[in-house]
Formats: C-alpha cells, structure tokens, sequence
C-alpha cells in the first residue's frame, strides 16, 4: 500500500529565506532519498473556512510501503534529511504518515 510523508510547515519568520533554502539544499537532500517515487510542495495561499492560516508549505513525499520509507530514511541520506528538516522547520511544523486508499 503506497504511503506518504506529509510536511506541513508552519509560517516562516523570513518566506523569502526560508525557500531559498528549502528549494536550493532542503529539496536537493530529499530527491536523493532512496526508494523515493515522488515529491509534490505546494505553498498555502488561503485559508477557505475563515480561520488563521496555520500552515506556509505543505509537502508529499511517497513510498511505494511503509518499508520503503523507513528504509529511506534510515539510510545516510534519510539521515540527513531528518537533520535538515530539523534545523528549517519553524516551530509548529508537523509531519503525518497517510496511506493511500486506492
């Protein structure tokens, strides 16, 4: 059953910084990561119900089985991964494992 990691990203201090380096050294690390089929970011323009928008970027990376994922990211490269998301994510920011229904 193919699954992903969803990355919510609360509200950068800086946005203009903060996609410099998602998109210059954040992206980068995660393409590399094996067993990786693929990634969609997206940044939050509106909140439709009339609250606070909460969340800046949101990104999907997907696996073909949770396997695939923990494998990825007990690699070397996962590894770093992790470290990096760490170090940019702002305080707030979540992370979800979903499977997919069909």
């Amino acid at each position: 059953m193919t699954v992903k990691l969803v990355v919510m990203y609360a509200p950068p201090g800086d946005a203009s910084a903060f996609d410099e380096y998602y998109f210059g050294t954040h992206v980068p690390l995660v393409a590399r990561l094996p067993g990786l089929q693929r990634t969609e970011t997206c940044r939050v323009v509106t909140a439709l119900d009339g609250g606070e928008q909460t969340y800046y970027r949101i990104t999907e990376l997907y696996f073909a089985d949770q396997a695939a994922m923990d494998a990825a990211f007990g690699s070397d490269e996962g590894k770093a991964t992790s470290r990096d998301y760490r170090q940019i994510a702002p305080p707030g920011s979540r992370m979800f494992v979903a499977e997919a229904d069909g």
